[in-house]
């Protein structure tokens, strides 16, 4: 039996749970995800014994390629997509269907409801989301895989940095070793944040050169033909008079920010496991940040799930209400952000377990490690 056939069985387990007699999928991630279609302006619709794609002749052959044992419904330029699926169920002969509510416009569901005036439409947010959360042994290939393009087009990146360089010069050329690493893309815009413009979590690039700065903020990950990853780290040009960071004065300060959020990372890590409250690991992490003076400076959760997208549940923040599952995939990112200084963050990606978690990244992160010179 084929992964995305097994995905399906699952959900029609889960479906036995609501009182519907079909899903309709219009959400692309989650098409892709039961399918393996990876197109758009294409609905799924899961009925039992019959699971259809709707979309148009731009994709015929490609869901014949892509999605063998699919049947397709293909409609005429002429159609537009919801008459297409609202014709379809309406041949099914359905009473109820459930939408992604979480997707599906206010809109878009009155056309829906217009188009089907004997149909009862369910909503439900997060059906599919909710079996995305537990990675299986193919998805954390393509993570791994994700992770190793990273990796490669990082060593590219600190090999080739320059101080006369710019943060917008770098967050381009980020793109490019992604890409020459083996990746297909960037998983999102880089993050490339000189000195004090670190102390912006997701800073957008500046032509400013980079060579006076104290620190370098640098926020990346790779697409692989589906999966993503998701890493951050800070390199910190050496004092070519010394060995040591890039002033004395600033030495200390440096070392301490770092250090308080290595130690919030290490705590976040030994508080990962199967059973654990998201909150909880959160929790863990804003701790050691806080001991070490730095509280009010920590402004975002620790951490996030990613896959498909490269920010899906579960959710390492204080309001979380997810337990974590071994299969789980979360990345750790806890930080430090100091107005008018700079902000430090340490991301790395791990496996939940049932005994404790997998570190999945590999990038040297101890602050000796990531001095550079120029």
């Amino acid at each position: 039996m084929n992964l995305h056939r097994q995905r399906l069985d699952r959900l029609a387990r889960l479906r036995e749970e609501e009182p519907v007699d079909a899903l309709l999928l219009s959400n692309p991630v989650n098409v892709t995800y039961l399918t393996g279609f990876s197109g758009d302006s294409t609905c799924l619709i899961v009925a039992a014994g019959r699971d259809m794609l709707v979309s148009d002749g731009r994709y015929a052959e490609q869901i014949a390629e892509e999605c063998p044992g699919f049947e397709a419904v293909i409609r005429p330029p002429s159609q537009p997509l919801p008459a297409a699926v609202t014709e379809t169920l309406n041949k099914l002969g359905l009473r109820s269907v459930g939408f992604e509510s979480g997707h599906v416009t206010v809109a878009d569901l009155d056309l829906y409801r217009g188009l089907t005036p004997t149909l009862d439409w369910k909503p439900g947010r997060d059906r599919i989301e909710r079996m995305r959360m537990i990675k299986d042994a193919v998805e954390v290939a393509a993570i791994r895989e994700a992770i190793h393009f990273a990796e490669r087009a990082f060593a590219m990146f600190r090999a080739m940095l320059r101080p006369g360089d710019s943060e917008k010069t770098l967050h381009d050329a980020m793109e490019m070793y992604v890409r020459r690493a083996g990746g297909r893309c960037t998983a999102f815009p880089p993050i490339v944040a000189a000195g004090a413009r670190a102390a912006l979590p997701h800073a957008p690039p500046t032509d400013a050169p980079v060579g006076a700065c104290n620190l370098l903020l640098v926020d990346w990950g790779a697409n692989g033909p589906f999966y993503k990853s998701d890493l951050t780290r800070v390199l910190i040009p050496r004092n070519h008079s010394t060995s040591a960071l890039p002033a004395p004065a600033d030495e200390a300060k440096m070392r301490d920010v770092y250090a308080a959020v290595r130690a919030a990372q290490e705590r976040a890590f030994r508080s990962i496991r199967a059973g654990v409250l998201a909150r909880d690991v959160d929790a863990a992490a804003r701790g050691a940040i806080a001991e070490a003076g730095y509280g009010q400076y920590f402004t975002h959760g620790t951490g996030h799930g990613f896959g498909l997208q490269i920010h899906e549940a579960p959710f390492l923040r204080a309001s979380a209400q997810e337990t974590l599952e071994a299969g789980m995939v979360v990345t750790v990112e806890p930080g430090v952000y100091l107005p008018g200084w700079g902000g430090i963050r340490v991301e790395d990606d791990v496996l939940v377990t049932e005994s404790g978690c997998e570190l999945l990244t590999h990038v040297p992160r101890e602050l000796d490690e990531m001095l550079v010179d120029w």
